[in-house]
């Protein structure tokens, strides 16, 4: 059972809440997660003597050292500076402060770590994999696969796709992303192809592409995960290197090896910043030092 989330935030975190939902379209996962990041800022300036919403730059300098000390990673001292940030704007916009106290807190610096993913050989013998099994539990499953990699979808958003997500009369898929944006994203005739065929053998009428007998009448993010895993092992793969969102990161990858432009494959992705799909880039350039480095007579 989930822990409680502590209420530290106070009535100004609440209407930045009601902020959140009303004009960003904050999904429940994300509501959670900043909730829980500025609950545990309050905690610490509780202990300072005042509330969230008048913590001043001292604080929130404080509460990053002590962040720090703790053991804390940089990427979660980072995130938690941004959800203060976003906070501290909104106060100030309402005119509930005449200053923003981290304007001039830093962000802790931190080398971001690079995506795993697969090379276009073992995506290759994944799909293998999956093709080769013609059961219907088999057809579900490549639909799945070739999905995910054709599109890089985010496994939230394959799970939750409506049957008739995929019209015969175009080769795009229409995606509701986070914040409830919606994005088209082409989808290949091979990935069409594992989907209709897998759409002709499922049991039963359900508005879902991947139904299940769950709460949701889809299948969950667990159940994909799993299926991932056995389908690795069937393919010679570690199943601890295969997931969806590694599927994710083989799709944007590949495209930027083949000559696919940033903002195109940053489209795709759904990313609201591009600085979030330019990691692509970095794996790009890693693989190309190890390259020269295995292969140049002089490395």
């Amino acid at each position: 059972m989930t822990a409680p989330v502590p209420q530290t935030i106070g009535t100004e975190g609440e209407r930045f809440f009601e902020m959140m939902v009303a004009e960003r379209g904050a999904s429940a996962n994300t509501q959670v997660a900043y909730r829980r990041d500025l609950a545990d800022v309050g905690s610490f300036v509780a202990r300072r003597g005042r509330d969230l919403a008048n913590a001043t730059t001292d604080d929130i300098r404080a509460y990053l050292t002590a962040l720090n000390r703790s053991g804390a990673s940089s990427r979660t001292a980072a995130r938690r500076l941004s959800a203060l940030r976003q906070f501290f704007r909104f106060l100030y916009a309402e005119g509930d402060r005449s200053d923003d106290p981290t304007a001039t807190v830093e962000a802790p610096r931190s080398g971001r770590p690079l995506p795993k993913v697969l090379t276009e050989a073992e995506t290759d013998a994944l799909l293998a994999a999956a093709r080769a099994d013609q059961s219907i539990e088999g057809l579900r499953r490549a639909a799945l696969i070739e999905l995910l990699y054709a599109s890089g979808l985010r496994v939230s958003e394959l799970i939750s796709l409506p049957g008739r997500a995929l019209r015969n009369d175009t080769p795009f898929i229409i995606v509701r992303g986070k914040g409830g944006r919606e994005r088209l994203v082409p989808v290949g005739e091979g990935a069409a192809r594992a989907v209709r065929a897998w759409l002709a053998v499922r049991d039963g009428p359900s508005p879902w592409m991947f139904p299940s007998h769950g709460a949701s009448g889809h299948l969950t993010r667990q159940a994909v995960g799993k299926m991932l895993k056995q389908l690795a092992l069937d393919s010679g793969l570690a199943p601890e290197r295969v997931s969806p969102h590694v599927l994710r990161h083989a799709f944007a990858s590949h495209l930027l090896a083949h000559g696919a432009d940033l903002r195109s494959v940053q489209t795709m992705l759904g990313h609201a910043d591009i600085s979030t799909t330019q990691i692509y880039t970095h794996v790009l350039e890693e693989r190309l030092k190890a390259s020269v480095l295995e292969h140049h007579p002089l490395a």
